[in-house]
């Protein structure tokens, strides 16, 4: 029979938790209230220790470890976020851990892993992968192998955020949770429901690693058959057994995001709040930008996250750009005269476009014989901006594709 965690294991747990994590700051978002409608908070656990929640179920684990297992050490597989939980929780508890990375982990989370104390071994291309070499280390050398997110000591860690929740929002009416394995939606949904069911509990899942909806469908933990997504933080295949049970039984609906929308989320969370969030910690956002009229106020979004590597978000932030109209890219066909370039960069600047690559492109079936194309790469105000340059590069006789 599956174990199941209780809102009584969550305040037990929260008691664990005293002087070692923080309570993170929960922010009214002003911009994601005028979006929606109505009151939306932001719960900033991007600036827990170790810089996301995982800190919370990693140290409450731990803490109840026998002096033998203690002494075993622990071993635990993540993408990093676990791992820096972990790693922080052992060096606090004076044991030994290891712990295994999928390859291609970001670097930032490693060496904050390393840097916490941790010996840190790459293995296999996803978590699973890494999870399963764990457990054979620990079947190999007595070390306690500290679950992701499949324990009940893990599980109510996670929920003592949905205690906060409530008390720094009491008039919350949704609330939105990034959502990978399930251990944190598990926890907050227990806590928030055992103490307010009348509050909507909704799980955010990245589209190319949402093995929720169908394993609910089928009733059960299935294991996706591939994953595609930048949201590391969230990208597990396969649900656990506890956290399975607590989202079946106490979480409202499960939605799915772009990779699109989590970038212009990210962005806009950087642009509109000022939090630096992974994609990941995106989740929440991503989706309330996606249907703005599909949430019940007051909300509160989590932050879950904030460990990016700074060159995925370089990345992500000019993809984001990109989806949000500030990047344009056309190809206009010009006369091949002299001065044709110039008088295309007059109206160009004119319009107040930031142009910043340009390329010829001189034999193609689609050119007349006194025709070039140049394909411009411009930096604009949005999409709006960028319409209406379009518009007025027509209107000068210009052939426009976007």
């Amino acid at each position: 029979m599956t174990q199941q965690v209780t809102l009584a294991d969550v305040l037990e747990a929260r008691k664990a938790l005293e002087g070692l994590t923080v309570t993170t700051p929960m922010e009214e978002s002003r911009w994601l209230s005028t979006l929606v409608g109505g009151p939306v908070s932001l719960k900033c656990e991007n600036l827990q220790r170790t810089g996301s929640f995982k800190s919370r179920g990693a140290y409450v684990r731990m803490s109840r470890l026998s002096a033998e297992e203690r002494a075993n050490g622990v071993v635990a597989a993540s993408a990093g976020n676990h791992a820096q939980g972990v790693a922080l929780a052992a060096a606090t508890l004076g044991i030994r851990s290891t712990v295994f990375m999928p390859e291609g982990a970001p670097i930032p989370k490693e060496k904050a892993t390393r840097g916490y104390g941790a010996e840190v071994v790459f293995h296999g291309h996803y978590l699973e992968d890494s999870l399963a070499r764990a457990r054979e280390f620990a079947a190999e050398t007595g070390a306690v192998l500290i679950h992701p997110f499949d324990h009940v000591d893990i599980v109510a860690g996670q929920g003592t955020l949905g205690l906060e929740v409530l008390e720094q929002s009491p008039d919350v009416r949704t609330v939105l949770v990034p959502t990978g394995g399930g251990g944190l939606l598990a926890g907050v949904a227990i806590a928030i429901k055992g103490l307010r069911p009348d509050v909507r509990v909704v799980g955010v899942q990245a589209e190319g690693a949402a093995a929720y909806p169908g394993s609910l469908a089928a009733g059960q933990p299935v294991a996706l058959e591939s994953m595609t997504t930048m949201a590391d933080g969230i990208a597990v295949g396969r649900p656990g057994d506890i956290t399975f049970a607590a989202v079946r039984d106490h979480v409202d609906d499960i939605i799915t995001v772009s990779e699109e929308s989590l970038s212009q989320a990210l962005l806009a969370l950087i642009e509109r709040a000022k939090q630096v969030v992974e994609p990941a910690g995106a989740a929440a956002v991503a989706a309330m930008l996606d249907n703005p009229g599909g949430f019940e106020t007051p909300a509160v979004a989590v932050l879950s996250g904030g460990n990016i590597d700074p060159l995925l978000l370089n990345k992500v932030i000019r993809h984001g750009l990109a989806a949000a109209g500030r990047y344009l890219y056309l190809r206009v066909c010009i006369p091949d005269l002299p001065g044709g370039l110039a008088s295309l960069l007059t109206e160009v600047g004119a319009e107040g476009a930031n142009v910043l690559e340009v390329a010829h492109e001189r034999i193609s079936p689609t050119l007349n014989l006194n025709e070039v194309e140049v394909r411009i790469q411009l930096e604009t105000r949005g999409e709006a901006h960028a319409e209406h340059l379009m518009a007025r590069l027509r209107e000068r006789g210009y052939r426009v594709h976007d």
